[in-house]
């Protein structure tokens, strides 16, 4: 009975604990099928002792019976004999009377052999209704772990996966591209900082030269300089 409190017990915390402390529940559940089994064995060992028991009161009963009837045809066949005239009738009724105090006497056996085996046949119903109910458990446990197992299988599976997709939703590609983004933007808004800290340091010389040196005038009086150092230099190969 304590068996069946426990997993009852265990069944009502299982149907309100979380997936994750499942494992629990089910060493407990196997370790009640252990004593179950225990305790099916020791039943099974009883009831052969009970059922042995009865046995024998039954085989005990039918030979107290066999006596009865034979004590009574001994002292039928004593009481035909004296009236043949085959023995004295003293003698007849003498061992006649023995007979029937033996058959008295078997009688009172059979009747103590047939309580023993009403009672040991009560015993043997009673306990053969515990190994049924037993083994009715015991296959209704095992089959109850049989689903504990396969929901930690499945939630071990689950959890797994959920902890690998976590992982990556922080550390993913998308997260890494992310922050590859933000570097380039980094990077490009300190090379433009440079670019016009390169300009601010520039001299006032330095912008009146590039200032002439981009003018149209300047370009055309540069080429014109050009082009007649080249026609001198072409008179001098002629000459």
């Amino acid at each position: 009975m304590n068996i069946f409190k426990r997993l009852f017990k265990i069944g009502e915390a299982n149907a309100h604990s979380a997936i994750d402390s499942l494992e629990d529940p089910i060493k407990l559940t196997e370790q009640g099928i252990r004593d179950m089994k225990k305790d099916l064995d020791a039943s099974l060992h009883s009831l052969a002792e009970v059922k042995a028991m009865a046995i024998r009161s039954r085989n005990e009963h039918q030979s107290y019976l066999n006596k009865v009837k034979d004590y009574e045809s001994k002292a039928v066949a004593l009481l035909n004999r004296a009236e043949r005239g085959d023995m004295s009738v003293d003698e007849a009724d003498r061992l006649a009377s023995q007979a029937l105090v033996k058959k008295k006497e078997n009688e009172e056996h059979a009747q103590r052999s047939q309580a023993d085996r009403e009672r040991f046949d009560k015993s043997v119903a009673q306990l053969e209704a515990n190994v049924r109910e037993l083994r009715h458990n015991i296959s209704k446990w095992e089959n109850e772990l049989k689903t504990l197992r396969a929901r930690v299988k499945v939630s071990t599976a689950t959890k797994k996966l959920n902890k690998q997709l976590a992982q990556i939703d922080s550390s993913s590609t998308v997260a890494m591209l992310e922050r590859m983004k933000d570097k380039a933007a980094q990077e490009e808004a300190l090379a433009e900082s440079y670019g016009e800290i390169a300009n601010e340091s520039k001299s006032v010389d330095d912008e009146i030269d590039k200032a002439l040196k981009d003018s149209p005038a300047s370009q055309a009086s540069d080429d014109l300089a050009a082009l007649k150092a080249r026609l001198n230099r072409n008179k001098g190969t002629d000459l």
